[in-house]
């Protein structure tokens, strides 16, 4: 089953609803940087979270970045997400290590106290930019407290991914529920009700369930209508062109001291970990261009 992202409404449009699987997004990062297994369930929450937040944006262009900076071994964790499904991330510390706790991964010891920063580039001069606080540090609650005092939207947000006794992904995936304005009092009660009835990810994902029939459990009785579906993928941008870029915007001073060391200078992609390697040549062809 290729990674896709489906969005519903349910209850005649009283709430909306995103839900994804993600097991391929997941396994593509922790092989791209080597992630020990909490980095992967960590930053695989946040890949899972971010990439159905990509797809509530509306124009093409739109971009949204999360990034959540805790003081544990993990260090920051980066995701960037487009509405058409494609998302990237990275952490600091792919490599980190923390002991079971209570025989569960500690992602909240990894993670560490800090701030949950959501940007939206929408093409304005500048761009949105929403902090909150981490309030548990286990991702999901964390992006459930950004909507409610970021976007002033009641939402629930359930994240999860799953390990091989080999360290790659088994499964991975997750689902977003948003109240819309017109909401009764009465179903607004009947969903926070439903929702502390009903199974944790993982043990759907355990099961199996597709994010069509992680819907149809949490809305069991409310009218379930799937939208679309959006086929999603880890998906780098980066290009020799556009590191070069980047290379040159740090100034014909800094480049001369690059070409002066009359070595090729590699530049690897945070993202992808992709590698590009530039010559003397090319570093001159550079300064050329550069201020």
């Amino acid at each position: 089953m290729k990674d896709y992202i489906v969005r519903a409404t349910a209850a005649s449009g009283q709430v909306r609803a995103f839900a994804a699987t993600t097991k391929d997004v997941v396994e593509t990062a922790r092989k791209n940087h080597n992630m020990s297994p909490i980095a992967t369930v960590a930053l695989g929450r946040l890949l899972t979270g971010g990439a159905m937040m990509g797809t509530m944006m509306k124009n093409d262009t739109d971009v949204l970045t999360i990034q959540v900076k805790g003081n544990g071994p993990l260090g920051a964790m980066t995701v960037t997400a487009e509405t058409n499904g494609h998302v990237k991330g990275c952490v600091a510390n792919p490599q980190a290590m923390l002991p079971l706790k209570d025989g569960h991964m500690d992602i909240a010891g990894a993670v560490g106290i800090g701030v949950l920063s959501v940007i939206k580039d929408i093409g304005l001069r500048e761009p949105y930019v929403g902090d909150t606080i981490l309030i548990t540090s286990e991702i999901a609650d964390d992006l459930t407290y950004y909507f409610a005092t970021s976007e002033q939207v009641p939402s629930s947000v359930g994240l999860g991914v799953l390990m091989n006794k080999d360290n790659t992904v088994k499964e991975a995936g997750g689902f977003i529920i948003q109240l819309m304005p017109n909401a009764t009092e009465e179903f607004i009660d009947k969903l926070e009700k439903r929702i502390k009835e009903i199974k944790s990810v993982t043990q759907m994902l355990e099961h199996g369930m597709t994010p069509e029939e992680i819907l149809e459990h949490i809305f069991e009785g409310m009218e379930l209508q799937i939208l679309d579906k959006i086929p999603t993928e880890f998906y780098c941008n980066c290009s020799k062109e556009r590191v070069s870029a980047a290379v040159i915007s740090v100034g014909k001073q800094e480049l001369q001291k690059m070409i002066d060391d009359g070595e090729p200078i590699e530049v690897n992609c945070h993202f992808c970990n992709s590698h590009y390697k530039f010559s003397v040549d090319e570093l001159k062809e550079m300064y050329e261009k550069a201020k």
